[in-house]
């Protein structure tokens, strides 16, 4: 499916990223996630992290927290990576963490930094 939406979303999922997740997640897709991947490109990725109120490094800070917070632990290293390819620093990455253990819990944030050192320790950008 291509509309301008899904065409912005996918750009802007693909410098976030990266080709690689990107291009497995399209390879995995089928007729009954279909829909799910094209959502998540059009608002998740078209018209959410696209919209000119906050910067990308502000939107992965705001992602990681609340992945932290959520406990969605299947997700902070996609955006671990992502907010590597957006700018933040390891440091930054590791203040985020810290700062939401205040707010989430240790038990989410000790996850957390797990998921973030295997990440940080293969040195991948966006993918």
């Amino acid at each position: 499916m291509s509309t301008p939406d899904h065409e912005q979303g996918m750009k802007v999922r693909r410098e976030v990223l990266g080709d690689a997740h990107v291009d497995r997640a399209e390879a995995d897709k089928d007729e009954f996630t279909a829909d799910f991947q094209d959502f998540i490109t059009r608002y998740a990725w078209g018209e959410i992290w696209d919209r000119p109120g906050l910067d990308r490094r502000s939107r992965s800070v705001a992602t990681l927290s609340a992945l932290v917070a959520l406990g969605a632990d299947n997700e902070i290293a996609m955006h671990v990576r992502g907010a590597l390819a957006n700018g933040l620093s390891e440091h930054e990455i590791k203040e985020v963490i810290l700062h939401t253990a205040v707010y989430a819990g240790v038990p989410r944030a000790n996850a957390a930094f797990a998921i973030a050192q295997k990440v940080l320790a293969e040195g991948e950008i966006g993918n």
